[in-house]
């Protein structure tokens, strides 16, 4: 069984029902979804001119690849009504793969870990909350580590 650590986001409509709708189309397409982080609230990054995000680190076992993985999530996202307008812009729902199993990939298509997420406090809070220990295969820390030290300032906070 792979395991692997994805990070759901969303800025638009409701999103805590986007998060909720996520969850349900990944277990019933991808996997199990064995243990889901709370909800975090964090001002967009990257496009700063948007609405804030609830994002929602989760972890799956899942039967498939990492590629078939990213193409099923793909999916999600375009029955979800993602469209690729314009990068880091707002969208109903987002979905990364953080980590799978210790694997390394570069491939235009699939690059894991996640080549942003020891920059990225949002994605970092979440998964530590999940997998503090959890190594980075690349950097060879753990999350916990990587959070101490990872230079976004953007608050992260519980959302309720």
């Amino acid at each position: 069984m792979n395991k692997a650590y994805l990070l759901t986001g969303s800025n638009m409509g409701d999103r805590e029902n986007q998060l909720a709708t996520a969850q349900i189309l990944i277990q019933q397409e991808c996997g199990k979804i064995m243990k889901s982080s709370s909800i975090y609230e964090t001002a967009a990054w990257g496009k700063t001119d948007q609405p804030s995000f609830l994002n929602q680190a989760l972890f799956l076992e899942t039967t498939l690849s990492a590629n078939q993985l990213m193409n099923s999530l793909l999916k999600i996202e375009e029955i979800m009504g993602r469209t690729r307008k314009e990068k880091y812009g707002p969208r109903f729902i987002d979905i990364d793969i953080l980590l799978f199993n210790h694997e390394i990939h570069s491939e235009p298509f699939l690059k894991l870990p996640h080549p942003e997420l020891q920059n990225r406090r949002f994605a970092l809070l979440p998964l530590a909350e999940l997998a503090p220990k959890l190594i980075h295969p690349v950097l060879h820390k753990n999350i916990k580590e990587l959070l101490k030290i990872c230079i976004d300032t953007l608050d992260v906070k519980k959302y309720s």
